[in-house]
């Protein structure tokens, strides 16, 4: 199933995406949260959409979405995860995977504006393969961490450099911004992805193609990730994990290019539907 949410932000209802047709499904489902994911949400909504799609409303043509999760209890994100990504950014591979946690009050819509802070110069762009947790998850061996997963979606992990990299303390203040963790199109349910492990994702500024990736050169794959992070902390129903970006960000070029108003960034991973943001600079 490809699960959505529409309406205007702070509203969103709970919808699915049918053979491209969205469709309404409020009227027995409240939201995608974690009570709905720890409560067996997801075969319940399977059963009332097989049962009742003939009598499910659509979703009018334009309605705005938003993402496909509600506001997850925490964003965990896996940094230079991709061997390419790390050279470009100077940095050595990791040993053991890098964490941080990315602000929920980051989440956007899949084709919601990208805020340029104040006072940022360096903003720049990430295309990331979104792991959503199904299952309470606290010192999971490997063999079994699939059996955690809900399903996946597509993440812009925007950052702002100058904020991540060279004010102190950790990368959190350059990643947590206001819109900087757009979501979706859709969350697409785990059995609808035949091989996570071998996914095409790719990225274009203003129309250039910028990242053009694979999940198959990640450093640690999403059974490893899901294991390592619930060592650490407790992953709850909704709760995501972002798996980390390839080659091609706005910080690997030589000049490093960063974004400005009326840049769009266009991403999309196979499976997962693709996404649209233009920037706008920061306003009161």
């Amino acid at each position: 199933m490809k699960l959505i949410r529409f309406g205007e932000a702070g509203s969103e209802k709970p919808g699915v995406c049918i053979n491209g047709i969205n469709y309404d499904v409020s009227g027995f489902i409240k939201d995608y949260d974690e009570a709905f994911f720890g409560n067996g949400g997801l075969p319940h909504l399977q059963y009332m959409v097989a049962m009742h799609q003939a009598m499910l409303p659509k979703i009018p043509d334009g309605a705005r979405l938003g993402s496909p999760v509600a506001r997850p209890s925490k964003i965990i994100c896996i940094g230079l995860n991709y061997a390419d990504h790390a050279k470009e950014t100077n940095a050595t591979p990791p040993a053991e995977p890098v964490i941080f946690m990315k602000s929920t009050t980051a989440i956007n819509g899949p084709y919601d504006k990208v805020i340029i802070p104040k006072d940022s110069m360096k903003t720049d762009w990430e295309v990331e393969l979104a792991i959503v947790i199904e299952k309470k998850a606290s010192y999971v061996e490997e063999a079994n961490a699939m059996d955690h997963i809900a399903g996946y979606c597509l993440h812009n992990d925007i950052s702002e450099r100058e904020f991540q990299l060279e004010r102190g303390g950790t990368w959190d203040k350059g990643k947590g911004c206001d819109t900087f963790a757009p979501l979706g199109p859709w969350m697409v349910t785990k059995d609808e992805i035949a091989d996570v492990s071998n996914l095409k994702l790719w990225l274009n500024v203003n129309g250039k193609l910028m990242q053009n990736g694979t999940t198959a050169n990640l450093i640690f794959n999403v059974p490893f990730l899901i294991s390592y992070v619930s060592r650490f902390m407790t992953l709850l129903p909704g709760d995501i994990i972002s798996t980390g970006t390839p080659a091609g960000v706005g910080l690997g070029f030589n000049p490093p290019v960063y974004l400005k108003p009326g840049d769009v960034m266009e991403l999309g991973i196979d499976g997962l539907g693709a996404s649209r943001q233009e920037c706008v600079a920061y306003s009161k």
